[in-house]
Order: structure tokens, then C-alpha cells, then sequence
């Protein structure tokens, strides 16, 4: 079987994706690659789930619209999404609160594509039983797609935003089989120490393929394009290039994440750091930009 070509797959998504209006006054944290999974040896996401939470707190406060590029949850190595809900009920209270006020978008990825199923998210996350009140309470109501536009409203400037998998034999058109190695057979050798190749594990070589053909595919069709996938952040710089991508939230000592604010796009991370008083606090850096993206689009 062969795969549909990658700039083929990412013009298909083009063609039926949301656009999202932005300008000056839009906040917007972009992040991906969260694998949230069921609180066990396997679950990437627990060492940095006190982080994240603290990241999404900031965002929520500060008036952000908090976008997830794909692979929020963990679904290959996990059936249950209501499980995963249950054991990060934390991050998902957050998102609902983000989802209440029309501030959360939700992409998903190749770990995260049985939420493409119609009303697979209002099956499995679309309310939570709240334990003070003794009643189902809504979660999300967002659905997931695979691919969102953000548009300024004043400059018609366009982001694509995809996860990045799309074009990949093994973890697009054969995504089914990769799913059954890495649930059956990957997921218990990662408990003794070994790393799925289909993850964060992949080799370096086959990341930068993967970076390369969506760093083609931007340079010919897009502007900007902003994906995740690959679990290592990058930022171009104007006339440099303008394939960015988000990092991850399972990176053993931070998350990282793209933000678009005012107009202009960072790259920043965020971690636990100890003050000279020795007590804990996440805190936010900034490791690129922030860079007006009009610069991108400049001839």
C-alpha cells in the first residue's frame, strides 16, 4: 500500500478546514503532543502534568484562546478516554473552562484519530460527574478536527495548522497497524525501558524527514505553517523559512508552545524552577521571537 503524498494530504485538509478570524487584541497558545494517558508507568504525560496545568492557568486568566495541535490523548496505548479524563480530571476541568467561553480548539493526530468518529467526543468526554454536586456536569463540547486556519482579520494573512503525521504510511494511511504494535507490543517493552518508534522515540532521521517535507510543503503553498508530530519546537525566522512547530508537553523537564499575540508569534517554554528562597514555581520563558508575522509574509 502506498501512501497519499504529503502535500497532497495537507491540501485536502486546506480545502475543508476551519478558519479561525484573528488581529491585534487575539491571544492565542498553541501546544501539541500532550499524550495524556491513564496514570500509569506508561503515561509520558504525568511528570509534566503540574506544569501544564500551571501553563493553561496563566493562559485561561490572561484571555487566551488555547489551540491543541493533535495527540492531546494518548488512544493507542489507551482505549479508555474516560480513564484518562478521570486521572488528569485537573486539565480537563481547565479545558472545559476554556471550552465554556469559546476559547479552545481542538486538532487531532495520528495517536488521537479515533476522535475524527462522529460523536466520538461527546461519547467519551462530553460530561464529567462532579463529585461536590452529585450530578453530570458538561466537559467538552468541542469536536476535533484535522486542520484549522487562522486568518488576520485586517491583512487576510493566513497560519495552517495541521499536527504533521499527514503523508506518513505507518502513522496516517496505516495508522491502524501502528496502533496494534504500539498497544500490543510497544507499550510493554516502553515499561521496561525501550521507546516507541512511532513517538517521541522515532530516530532523529526520520524526525528530520518529516520536518523537511513539511518545511517543503510550507515553503511552496503557505506562509506559515505551524504543526507538532516531531516533539522538537522549531521557529523560522523571516526569510529564513516558515515551518514553525509547537515541541510537546512530555519533554522530561518542560512543555513548550507557540504563542500569537498582538500580532506577533514566540516561541516559548514552560518549567519548574526553584527561587533563591528554594521554593518551586512554574514559570514561563521565552526561547524565540516574539516576531511580527507580517515579516513572514514580505517579499
Amino acid at each position: 500500500m502506498k501512501a497519499v503524498s504529503t502535500p497532497k494530504r495537507l491540501d485536502e485538509i486546506y480545502q475543508h478546514a476551519q478558519v479561525l478570524p484573528f488581529d491585534s487584541d487575539s491571544k492565542l497558545i498553541l501546544m501539541s503532543d500532550c499524550h495524556r494517558g491513564q496514570g500509569n508507568a506508561g503515561d509520558n504525560f504525568l511528570a509534566n502534568q503540574t506544569v501544564c496545568f500551571g501553563a493553561l492557568q496563566y493562559y485561561y486568566q490572561k484571555g487566551f484562546t488555547y489551540i491543541e495541535l493533535g495527540d492531546g490523548d494518548e488512544l493507542w496505548e489507551n482505549r479508555q478516554l474516560k480513564t484518562i479524563v478521570e486521572v488528569h480530571s485537573d486539565i480537563f476541568w481547565i479545558l472545559s473552562e476554556f471550552n465554556k467561553s469559546g476559547r479552545l480548539h481542538l486538532l487531532y493526530g495520528n495517536h488521537d484519530i479515533v476522535k475524527r468518529r462522529k460523536g466520538y467526543m461527546e461519547r467519551h468526554c462530553g460530561t464529567y460527574y462532579c463529585e461536590s454536586s452529585r450530578c453530570e456536569k458538561v466537559l467538552l463540547t468541542e469536536t476535533a478536527s484535522e486542520g484549522l486556519i487562522l486568518e488576520n482579520i485586517c491583512k487576510k494573512e493566513e497560519l495552517f495548522l495541521v499536527h504533521g503525521h499527514q503523508g506518513d504510511l505507518l502513522n496516517d494511511t496505516l495508522w491502524p497497524v501502528a496502533r496494534f504494535l504500539v498497544r500490543y507490543i510497544w507499550r510493554h517493552l516502553e515499561l521496561v525501558g525501550f521507546l516507541d518508534p512511532t513517538g517521541a522515540g522515532r530516530p532523529r532521521k526520520a524526525k528530520e524527514r518529516v520536518e523537511k517535507k513539511l518545511s517543503s510543503y510550507a515553503q511552496e503553498h503557505y506562509p506559515i505553517l505551524i504543526a507538532g508530530h516531531t516533539h522538537r519546537p522549531v521557529f523560522s525566522q523571516p526569510k529564513e523559512g516558515n515551518y514553525f512547530n509547537t515541541g510537546s508537553c512530555v519533554h522530561p523537564r518542560c512543555i513548550t508552545g507557540i504563542e500569537i499575540e498582538n500580532n506577533h508569534i514566540t516561541l516559548i517554554k514552560w518549567s519548574v524552577r526553584s527561587g533563591r528562597d528554594r521554593y518551586l514555581s512554574v514559570e514561563r520563558e521565552i526561547l524565540e521571537g516574539p516576531v511580527p508575522i507580517s515579516d513572514y509574509f514580505k517579499k
